[in-house]
C-alpha cells in the first residue's frame, strides 16, 4: 500500500559504483530506482582518486540533484541514499551519506538499516571524547572507525562492524577504495552487479537493470566487499548466523521488478495471493489490489479462485509525498488524494481487496469506506500477512504496540473498525510457504508476526552494557 498514509514507511536504499567515468550520472539513475525506499532525503559522495566531494538535501532525487549538480560532482566513484528516517530522526544532517574529513583523508558512509545497540554505543564513545555531528546512528561506525586502533582501514572496519547489533547494509568509500558490508543476520537485501569494468552495488536489483547492470551475486551476511582498482576482494567480519531476511521486503518495500536472494518479488506476491486463496476462498464478483503492492497479490488470488481481477483503485501518480508532514489528518487526507475508486468496476459487485498489512487501520477503514461509497454491496478484506502484533527494531517505523492495531483488537475488532464485510490475514505458515526460501541460509525475519527476534533486542535503545572502544 501507500507508505505515506499508511503509517508503514520504507526503510532506506543505498547505491555505490566505483571505477566508471559517469559515476555521478549512474549513482543518479540507480537512486531514482530506489526513491520507493525513501523519499525524505537524499545524498550523493563521489571520488575523483584524489578527493571526495559531496551534495545532499531534502527531498526527491529529482528535487536535490539538479543536472548542474550532477556535472559538479565528477568522479570515477560514487555512493548515494535515499532516505527515510527511523533512528535518529529527519533534518538536513541526518541526509546521508554523511562525509568526514581527517589528516589521513576523507571517508563517505551510508546506511540502510537500524542499529540496536547505537545508543549505548554513542554514550560511550561520548565518553571518551567523540563529538557527534548528527543524531543518526551511522553516524557511530564512523567513530568506531576512527578509534579501531588498527594500522589498516579494513581492519579498522571490521573490528567496527563486529560491535554493531541490529540490521546493516553499509557503504563505505574513501578516496581509493569502497567496502560494503551486510550484517551476520542478512536483514537487508544488498547485491554486486557489473558495468563492463565497473562494479555497481545497491539495495535492489531493480537499480541494475535501470542503469544497464549485470547481477554477479547477493551480499552474503557477515560479509566485507572491498571493491578497488584491482577489482573485488571478499572478506568475513562476522561469521553468518541466524539468516533473517525482512520478510516486508517480499511482502512490501521491494519493487516488484526486484529479486531477493533468487526470488523475484512479484512472483513471491502472486504466490502470497494464490495461498490466500487455499485459506480464505470468498464468493464475489471482482478481485482488486490496493497500489501498488497490493496488485500483484490480487492477481495470484484472481488466478487461483478465478474470480476476475479489475482495477478498482486506481492510484493518483502526480501527488506528492506526504508522510514528510506525518500528521494523522493528512495521513487520512492523503488517501482521498492517492486513492480513487472505480465505479464502474465496483458498483452492484461483491469485492474482495487485497492489501499486503494493516498497521494503523485508518487508511483500510478510508479505502473500504470508498469502495462502498462507488457502489459496492459487500467488500472482503484479504491481507497477504499475519497481523502486524509486534514492533520492529530493525529499521521500519513502528517501535511501539501501542501504535499496532493488531496488537490491541482482535481480528474481529479489526473488521467493525475498518467496516469490512469480513476480514482475514494469511498464516505464518502460508506467508513463508508462499514466499519460498528454503534452507538453512534462507531464513526470514518474523518478529513483526511472531514476537520472536534474530537479535538480541535492548528495550528503548538505552543500554549500558560494557564495551571497549
Amino acid at each position: 500500500m501507500l507508505a505515506e498514509i499508511k503509517g508503514l514507511n520504507e526503510e532506506c536504499g543505498v547505491f555505490g559504483v566505483w571505477n566508471h567515468p559517469e559515476a555521478s550520472q549512474i549513482t543518479y539513475y540507480g537512486l531514482h530506482s530506489l526513491q520507493h525506499r525513501g523519499q525524505e532525503g537524499t545524498g550523493m559522495v563521489v571520488t575523483d582518486g584524489l578527493t571526495l566531494k559531496g551534495k545532499k538535501g531534502e527531498g526527491l532525487v529529482t528535487e536535490v540533484f539538479s543536472t548542474d549538480a550532477i556535472n559538479d560532482l565528477k568522479g570515477k566513484a560514487a555512493i548515494g541514499h535515499v532516505r527515510y528516517s527511523t533512528a535518529g530522526g529527519g533534518g538536513y544532517d541526518n541526509v546521508q551519506p554523511l562525509l568526514f574529513h581527517f589528516q589521513s583523508g576523507s571517508m563517505g558512509l551510508c546506511h540502510n538499516g537500524n542499529l540496536i545497540n547505537a545508543t549505548g554505543l554513542r554514550h560511550q564513545l561520548e565518553g571518551q571524547g567523540s563529538i557527534f555531528q548528527t543524531s543518526s546512528d551511522t553516524e557511530v561506525l564512523a567513530h568506531l572507525i576512527r578509534r579501531g586502533g588498527f594500522t589498516e582501514l579494513k581492519d579498522r572496519v571490521k573490528y567496527a562492524l563486529s560491535m554493531l547489533k541490529g540490521a546493516y547494509a553499509f557503504l563505505i568509500m574513501t578516496e581509493t577504495e569502497l567496502m560494503v558490508a551486510l550484517d551476520p543476520n542478512g536483514m537487508r537485501p544488498l547485491s554486486l552487479g557489473k558495468i563492463g569494468d565497473a562494479y555497481v552495488v545497491a539495495s535492489e536489483t531493480c537499480a541494475f537493470d535501470i542503469v544497464g547492470a549485470t547481477f554477479v551475486r547477493d551480499v552474503q551476511p557477515g560479509e566485507l566487499l572491498i571493491i578497488d582498482d584491482n577489482g573485488v576482494r571478499s572478506e568475513l567480519f562476522a561469521h553468518a548466523s541466524n539468516i533473517a531476511m525482512c520478510t516486508m521486503e517480499y511482502i512490501y518495500f521491494s519493487r516488484p521488478d526486484s529479486n531477493i536472494n533468487g526470488i523475484n518479488v512479484h512472483t513471491a506476491r502472486k504466490n502470497l495471493g494464490k495461498q490466500l486463496a487455499v485459506e480464505f476462498p470468498v464468493d464475489a464478483d471482482v478481485v482488486t489490489g490496493v497500489p501498488d503492492s497490493g496488485i500483484s497479490v490480487a492477481i495470484g488470488y484472481a488466478e487461483a479462485t478465478g474470480i476476475p481481477y479489475e482495477m478498482g483503485l486506481i492510484k493518483n501518480r502526480y501527488v506528492g509525498r506526504t508522510f514528510i508532514k506525518p500528521s494523522q489528518s493528512l495521513r487520512e487526507q492523503g488517501v482521498k488524494m492517492k486513492l480513487s475508486p472505480v465505479r464502474g468496476v465496483v458498483e452492484g459487485k461483491k469485492v474482495v481487496m487485497v492489501d499486503d498489512s494493516i498497521v494503523r487501520g485508518t487508511t483500510s477503514k478510508r479505502i473500504v469506506s470508498m469502495l462502498k461509497e462507488a457502489g459496492a454491496t459487500e467488500v472482503h478484506v484479504l491481507i497477504c500477512s499475519p497481523p502486524i502484533e509486534h514492533p520492529c527494531f530493525y529499521g521500519i517505523d513502528t517501535s511501539t504496540k501501542e501504535e499496532l492495531i493488531a496488537a490491541n483488537h482482535s481480528v474481529e475488532e479489526i473488521r467493525e473498525m475498518i467496516g469490512a464485510d469480513t476480514l482475514s490475514f494469511l498464516s505464518v505458515e502460508g506467508m513463508v510457504k508462499a514466499i519460498g526460501r528454503k534452507g538453512d541460509s534462507c531464513g526470514q525475519c518474523l518478529a513483526c508476526f511472531t514476537g520472536k527476534y534474530p537479535t538480541e533486542i535492548y528495550p528503548l535503545q538505552t543500554e549500558h552494557s560494557p564495551v571497549t572502544v
